[in-house]
């Protein structure tokens, strides 16, 4: 049963270890950048909810997730068999003071 917890245990990195260089080079895709944009101005949503929005097949959904958490930019939390995905906008906005309000702006696309 061990085996089973340690893989449904989602992995956040700690804000400290957040590499701009890394941030950038994730949100220079068009669909994440859309996903945090998405994430920005409706807060928490479940992660096949984004995928459905941006026409996405959820597996294609599930890889750009996947490095938006590993990037540090979203938390995702796993309620029963639903996964929700949140902004970390705080621990950006704390590391990189002015990230966010950039990957916002319409004209940084």
């Amino acid at each position: 049963m061990a085996n089973t917890a340690n893989r449904d245990t989602i992995r956040h990195p700690a804000p400290e270890t957040f590499d701009l260089a890394h941030v950038l080079r994730t949100v220079g895709d068009p669909h994440r950048l859309r996903m945090v944009r998405l994430l920005a101005a409706s807060g928490e949503r479940p992660c096949t909810g984004l995928s459905d929005e941006l026409g996405l097949p959820k597996s294609t959904g599930s890889y750009h997730l996947k490095l938006l958490r590993e990037a540090g930019l979203t938390y995702t939390r796993q309620e029963g068999t639903v996964r929700y995905v949140s902004l970390r906008r705080d621990e950006l906005e704390s590391r990189f003071p002015g990230l966010v309000d950039v990957l916002l702006r319409p004209d940084a696309d």
